[in-house]
Order: structure tokens, then C-alpha cells, then sequence
């Protein structure tokens, strides 16, 4: 085995990934570098043109591309080795990556290595629309590389596909660059993003119509139409684009060669309570856990993540078996999914994270060996974390699993 000359290799120069690299060298790692594919570093933020970024972690708002600019400002203070451009091909070995960059291929070893690759939405083709293939189909996500790259908007009259926060930044980058969508649809019975966000379309005058499906794009050259369905009535509806938005699924590529990378199901990255995968000496932090969470919250989960490597430096990598948590629909994800015995002072993670994929009325409770430890009742909505106390005996514990009780 090749002796490693890194002491942390980060995958991700996003907000999650950046702010571990801060953790670590205020920690005094020294030897830190971070992996970005693209040219600069901020992830999916870099490409919003609004606001607001940063509150929390900088006290202060910024815009997207700014705040994309603030995070690599401060890696390189703080000693951070950045190499942009430099794109991960596959993990090698238990400490090391291929590297493909302009200046050729290579293989790094690092003693940790976290992976921080963030999310992607869904685009058409997973989501099985039909219908001819013009130009003007496009993600939140290349609508906003198109805008801030270069200064280009593919349409002037798109229908939106979706209603979650991303969805909400879709409006505000059309509406600032000359572009007015025709409606915003939503298959559920109401908006999935929160207040105040989810009255934006109401503000804004833009038609929102609930419990609506796209099943046909319409348009030879570029797209014209779409087909809508609302119950059992299907319309026409005039457009000159489509922008489908949300339904993040995590970016876990890397992770599905890995031994129990990534779970079945593939809700993200399957790490225990520090942040650790099934390799220890592998860490994944941000939106490669779960799809999908905001820009701070995976700059808070990325630095805690940072400061348990740290810890994790100190000693030999934790080799021990964990607790898989268990759980069945309608509950969608749990982060994290394993448990093990506590090694670090401060674990990454102190409570769980649940998603549903429906809207639910009912009971949600945690057990321990088959003992109910939690349990809360409630209205719990898709795309809305549920936060659960991840309670100490759940270390010394031979199963753990959430249960979700509907109540008609």
C-alpha cells in the first residue's frame, strides 16, 4: 500500500465540502486538498443569481455566485489545497481516488477521504414524460448555468414542473432575466415548498395549478406545447419551454462500487452517526446524504463532519460493525443509517433526519431492540426533514427501526 501524502482529500468543493476543509485546518490537519470538477468552487449556489445565501454560517446575505466566491476566498485563506478541474473517476483501493485533470490522470492517497458530490435533479427521462423531443427542455440547474455562465435565457414563456424551494428559484431567475413563466404544476394537492415561499406563483400572478401532470411535450424544432392532466381532463397548454425542478436524488456515483456505500434503495450515502460509510476510512457530508437540503444546512452538516475527522486523525480508523437503521414506507430516508458504538467525544450527528414520500397523518416512532424510545404524532409532508434525538443507548443497541402508524 502506498503511504498517503494527504492527510484529507475532500470530493466537492460545495458548500458541505468546503466547510469541512474549514473544520479540518481549524482543527490543524494540515495537509487538506479539495476536488472540484468545475472551475470554481460553491457547488449548485455559484449558479443562483438571487439571494439569500449565508445567514447563518457569515452572518450576512449573499447572492449565489457571491457566496460560491466567499467559500473558495476562505479555503484558500485558510490553507486549503483547491485544484479545480480535477474530476474524480473511481475510488482505488481503501485510500485512494483516480483523477482525471487537464494535466492528465493520476491516483491520490489520502488517510480520510470525504465525499461531499452533493445532488442532481431529476431531468425528463427519469420522470417517463412523453411526447416529441424539442429544444427548450431544461433542469432548474442548467436554466441557472445558462444564466450565470453565459448571460443566456432559453425561453421566454416556460411552463414549471414542480413546486419546492428550487422550484420557487426557478421563478426568481426567470423573472430577472426577462422571462415569465406560463403556470407552475404540481401533482399534489399543494405546494411542497414552505412559507413563505410556496405563495411566490400567487405574488408573482403566475397560474399554479394542483394535482396537475405533464404527459406530453409538444414541438418540432423547439417546444410549443405541453399536454396537462387534471383529474380526468386533459388541456393544451401554449409554452416555449419546460424547466422540470426538484426531485433531487443524491449525486452517489462514486459510492455504488463501494461495499455498503450506498443503501438500498439508494437514498444517499449510508454513513454512521460521525459521518463515517462502511469503509472508515471514508466520510460523506451535504447533499450526497439525502436529496435535498439547503446551502447552510449542508455547510453545517459539512463542518461538523470536518471537526469528527479530525477527532477520527487521532487514532487508527474505526473498524467496528454498526447498526443498519430499518425502516419501511412511507418513510423515505433516514440519515443516518448506521450506528455504531461512539468512538469521537462529539458525534457529526446527534439527531436523525427522516423524510416521508407522501403526506402523512400518524404516529412516527423510533425502537430500540423492539422498545419504543420516541414517538410523535403529527402531519408530516414530503421534502420536510423530521428531526429525531438520536438517543445514547441507540449505540449499544441490536436493532433500531422507524415505524410510521397512519391514522385515517
Amino acid at each position: 500500500m502506498t503511504a498517503p501524502q494527504i492527510d484529507v482529500l475532500i470530493i466537492g468543493g460545495g458548500p458541505a465540502g468546503v466547510a469541512a476543509a474549514l473544520a479540518l485546518r481549524q482543527q490543524g490537519v494540515a495537509k487538506v486538498v479539495l476536488l472540484e470538477r468545475e472551475a470554481e468552487l460553491g457547488g449548485a449556489t455559484r449558479h443562483c443569481s438571487h439571494s439569500p445565501f449565508g445567514m447563518r454560517e457569515y452572518r450576512r446575505i449573499y447572492l449565489g455566485h457571491a457566496y460560491g466566491r466567499r467559500l473558495e476566498a476562505d479555503a484558500r485563506q485558510a490553507g486549503v489545497e483547491v485544484r479545480t478541474q480535477h474530476s474524480v473517476v473511481r475510488f482505488e483501493g481503501e485510500d485512494g481516488v483516480l483523477v482525471s485533470s487537464p494535466l492528465g490522470v493520476e491516483t491520490l492517497y489520502a488517510r480520510r477521504i470525504i465525499t461531499a458530490t452533493g445532488a442532481r435533479e431529476q431531468p425528463r427521462a427519469a420522470r417517463l414524460v412523453s411526447g416529441d423531443r424539442p429544444i427548450g427542455v431544461l433542469t432548474t440547474g442548467a436554466l441557472q448555468a445558462y444564466v450565470a455562465f453565459h448571460g443566456l435565457m432559453p425561453f421566454q414563456r416556460p411552463l414549471i414542473v414542480g413546486s419546492e424551494l428550487v422550484s420557487m428559484s426557478a421563478i426568481l431567475t426567470c423573472l430577472s432575466h426577462g422571462a415569465r413563466p406560463v403556470a407552475v404544476i404540481e401533482e399534489g394537492a399543494g405546494a411542497i415548498a414552505r412559507v413563505p415561499m410556496r405563495w411566490l406563483p400567487y405574488v408573482t400572478g403566475i397560474p399554479f395549478y394542483l394535482q396537475t401532470r405533464l404527459v406530453e411535450i409538444l414541438g418540432q424544432g423547439r417546444v410549443e406545447a405541453v399536454m396537462l392532466q387534471t383529474g380526468g381532463t386533459v388541456r393544451k397548454l401554449a409554452c416555449d419551454g419546460v424547466l422540470f425542478t426538484g426531485q433531487f436524488v443524491p449525486e452517489t456515483a462514486l459510492l455504488q462500487n463501494m461495499d455498503d456505500g450506498v443503501p438500498q434503495g439508494g437514498a444517499g450515502a449510508l454513513i454512521d452517526q460521525d459521518g463515517r460509510l462502511d469503509n472508515p476510512r471514508h466520510f460523506a457530508a451535504g447533499n450526497v446524504l439525502r436529496g435535498i437540503e439547503t446551502g447552510g444546512w449542508a455547510f453545517r452538516e459539512g463542518r461538523a463532519v470536518g471537526h469528527a475527522v479530525a477527532q477520527d486523525l487521532l487514532g487508527p480508523p474505526v473498524a467496528i460493525a454498526g447498526v443498519q437503521v430499518r425502516y419501511a414506507p412511507p418513510i423515505k430516508l433516514v440519515v443516518p443509517g448506521l450506528i455504531r458504538p461512539g468512538f469521537l467525544g462529539q458525534p457529526a450527528f446527534s439527531r436523525f433526519q427522516l423524510r416521508v414520500s407522501r403526506p402523512v397523518r400518524g404516529v412516527i416512532s423510533l425502537q430500540l431492540d423492539g422498545v419504543a424510545v420516541w414517538q410523535k404524532q403529527g402531519q408530516w409532508l414530503p421534502e420536510r426533514r423530521i428531526l429525531v434525538p438520536i438517543p445514547h443507548q441507540a449505540s449499544h443497541a441490536k436493532t433500531i427501526e422507524f415505524h410510521c402508524q397512519e391514522i385515517q
